[in-house]
């Protein structure tokens, strides 16, 4: 069915408010994918808090205009599905690596984050980006191992008196 302007305009208006608001983005490539397939990635994406949008690629050129995701257009050919991460940078990266694990017809073309287009051989390296509640867990992880030990350090000496103490104990327990 053929768009007319106001349904153009729409698009465009949409995916630039997504657009605008991205941490990062994947291009992917959706030739011979079915609908049931379709519909199975669009559900893990919306649970993942990412933005999936199968658009005329001259529609979506206009809509990244202006955006940190500007630098995408050359490269935007094809029949594409575009991901935008909306809660943390590699979401987009992760949803399309697991589906294209099981489902070889989709095929990642471009990635973009911080307003430069990555290498495609990036995406494994965006895909593992830890999400934010998993940053926080690892930095709080490493600001709290120099506390433990020095805790840790704290009480050998007391615990290594008890241990001499309890051994003394046992040896004259055993000598009488």
């Amino acid at each position: 069915m053929a768009l007319n302007l106001e349904d153009k305009k729409a698009i465009v208006a949409e995916v630039s408010t997504i657009a605008a608001s991205a941490l990062s983005a994947v291009a992917a490539e959706y030739r011979g994918i079915t609908v049931g397939d379709m519909t199975e990635l669009r559900a893990k994406a919306r649970n993942e808090g990412v933005y999936l949008k199968v658009a005329k690629n001259s529609l979506v050129k206009r809509a990244v205009e202006g955006t940190e995701f500007e630098c995408m257009q050359d490269e935007l050919k094809g029949p594409l599905i575009m991901a935008f991460s909306q809660e943390d940078p590699g979401a987009a990266a992760r949803v399309i690596k697991e589906f294209s694990k099981d489902n070889d017809k989709l095929i990642a073309k471009v990635i973009a984050i911080g307003g430069e287009v990555l290498p495609i051989e990036q995406l494994e390296a965006l895909a593992k980006l830890p999400t934010r509640d998993q940053a926080i867990a690892l930095l709080m992880a490493v600001m709290k191992a120099p506390v433990e030990k020095f805790v840790r350090t704290l009480n050998e000496p007391h615990a290594k008196m008890v241990r001499t103490v309890a051994a003394v104990r046992d040896q004259k327990q055993a000598a009488a």
